[in-house]
């Protein structure tokens, strides 16, 4: 359920742009991008690698240096976008928190997962080592790791992938962040503990009323705990709407091929997966219509030259999507 109008969402994302600087030319990772996360609510971005989602990411975290962050970003209503950094660290891990694909490069080798733990949670509550470490031995155990008082004396070459993992969530959710983004949580992992994490994500989740963004490329990870979608490609939004809505009638042509390439259960076991054609665009030199138009099947006249317009698509209140022929439009939208 939506939060009420008088209140602003957890999470609102307005015209985001993200812009490097680099020896080849100007990078636009992001370019006018927007989308709001509510409490108790998991939006999970998809796309191909290199469509900006975990540079969004990042930008709403505040972890890009050198880049050009330009848009409105604001966290329960207080903008993000240009505050210093002194100011943002002071909401890293307190309000808002991420974890990444690879917890082993996330976490310091040389100390133990505790301590690691209980320096996070020192840095923000001020509290004792005594009373740090106890909370790192509660978060542990909360995350469902046993022994946690004697694991959380080990270091993190001592854990399996999958406990790497579920001790990065536990430091995560140590100070009661409202806002957790997972970037590609559950890549590095095989199937049976990426079940496992999930359904952990989930779980604390609804007792916490977290906001949830996950960002990934597995369309089965966005079906088991995505209440909204949003597909990016080349670094613009292309289609957001309800999960089950998006994969019953996909609108945008990338999401359509994005869904047909997966394997289904039904195919015959000759039968070829189904590619999308082409390659992700160049950044360095943006589409000025459709990004998608040099790899869509419905590509027409206007869409080498006219960018669509961010539209609402359907009945469905929140359901946008970019596209000159979205779903069986067969003439483009007039662009406002």
């Amino acid at each position: 359920m939506a939060a009420p109008h008088h209140e602003p969402a957890l999470l609102r994302v307005r015209d985001l742009g993200v812009t490097f600087t680099t020896p080849r030319g100007t990078v636009r990772a992001v370019d006018s991008l927007g989308f709001t996360v509510e409490a108790g609510r998991t939006l999970g971005i998809v796309g191909e690698s290199g469509s900006g989602k975990s540079v969004t990411s990042l930008a709403v975290m505040g972890l890009h240096g050198g880049a050009e962050v330009t848009g409105s970003i604001t966290l329960a209503g207080r903008e993000l976008t240009g505050l210093p950094e002194r100011e943002l660290s002071r909401l890293r891990g307190r309000r808002m928190a991420m974890i990444f694909q690879d917890p082993l490069s996330s976490l310091h080798p040389y100390y133990t997962v505790g301590e690691q733990i209980a320096e996070h949670h020192r840095v923000h509550f001020r509290t004792g080592r005594g009373a740090a470490r106890r909370r790192a031995v509660e978060m542990l155990g909360e995350v469902g790791i046993p022994e946690p008082s004697r694991r959380a004396g080990e270091y993190p070459h001592q854990f399996s992938g999958g406990m790497r993992q579920r001790a990065m969530i536990a430091m995560a959710l140590a100070c009661e962040p409202e806002l957790l983004i997972a970037d590609e949580p559950t890549t590095a992992l095989d199937v049976t503990v990426q079940a496992q994490i999930l359904e952990l994500i989930a779980r604390l989740q609804q007792e916490r009323g977290l906001g949830v963004v996950m960002i990934t490329h597995d369309l089965g990870v966005v079906a088991r705990v995505a209440h909204e979608v949003l597909v990016m490609y080349g670094g613009r939004a292309a289609e957001q709407a309800a999960a089950d809505a998006l994969f019953a009638t996909p609108a945008h042509p990338y999401t359509r091929g994005l869904l047909d390439s997966l394997p289904r259960l039904d195919d015959a076991d000759d039968e070829p997966l189904r590619a999308i054609p082409g390659a992700p665009p160049s950044l360095l030199a943006p589409a000025t219509g459709c990004a998608f138009a040099p790899r869509c099947p419905k590509a027409a006249a206007p869409c080498g030259d006219l960018r669509p317009s961010w539209e609402p698509y359907g009945e469905q209140p929140g359901r946008h999507v970019a596209c000159h022929f979205a779903g069986d439009r067969t003439h483009p939208e007039v662009v406002r």
